[in-house]
């Protein structure tokens, strides 16, 4: 059983580290990926680097190339992030207009929790490890309150949607977390104040806010300092 838990934690700490150099271009977007050159890098066997490639892969952050092993992901382009968008904006102001009208008070204190924690998690910092954290919490608060509205076909597609922005290696303009949580807070309000049409309002101008605060994640373009992905 020990064994078990140490080698799932080599595995937890090698993807992250891992994730964390294709997020930041250590591992540019196209390059190989060496588990060897890796494994001597975090100091463990080669076996947690396979594990935690696996897990990217179905991240959609490297890809398995057959006899050639694994490379890093090119980035999407800012037409898919556009259709993204538009995607989102679809879904996701229905969502918020009808957990307005079918959160439960449990729904409603665990997207308050998730605000609060936000504002203990600002993602001050230039790397991946540091905003992702706060990226995380974001993440959650658009999936707690799909879940919310009680339509699981909605939710299902606002997750999948999600589960797509990690791709872009998306960066956004200094100061994004507190226009990010303050977004949050006025769609929470209108969702507790049993608002539909506000709560939808809310959403919708949180996203077209993002979407302008959002780029590929591009070195050269990148401001000094610059923020983790507020989603």
């Amino acid at each position: 059983m020990a064994d078990g838990i140490r080698q799932d934690a080599l595995t937890e700490r090698a993807y992250e580290a891992v994730k964390a150099m294709v997020m930041d271009h250590e591992i540019a977007p196209g390059a190989r990926v060496s588990i060897e050159g890796l494994a001597r890098r975090l100091d463990v066997s080669a076996t947690p680097i396979r594990e935690a490639l696996a897990r990217l892969e179905s991240d959609g952050l490297v890809v398995k190339r057959p006899n050639a092993g694994y490379r890093a992901t090119d980035l999407l382009d800012r037409e898919a992030l556009t259709d993204l968008f538009e995607m989102r904006l679809l879904l996701e102001p229905r969502a918020a207009s009808l957990a307005a009208e079918n959160a439960s008070d449990d729904d409603l204190r665990q997207l308050q929790s998730l605000v609060d924690e936000m504002q203990r998690h600002p993602d001050t910092g230039a790397g991946y490890a540091v905003y992702r954290r706060f990226a995380l919490l974001d993440q959650e608060f658009h999936e707690v309150l799909a879940r919310a509205a009680y339509r699981p076909l909605l939710a299902d597609a606002v997750t999948r949607l999600h589960a797509h922005l990690h791709l872009f290696r998306l960066t956004s303009a200094p100061g994004a977390a507190a226009t990010t949580i303050d977004e949050h807070e006025r769609i929470l309000d209108a969702v507790v104040r049993r608002d539909p049409d506000k709560a939808a309002e809310a959403m919708a101008a949180h996203l077209r806010s993002s979407r302008v605060r959002h780029r590929p994640h591009d070195r050269a373009q990148r401001p000094p300092g610059g923020r983790g992905a507020a989603r």
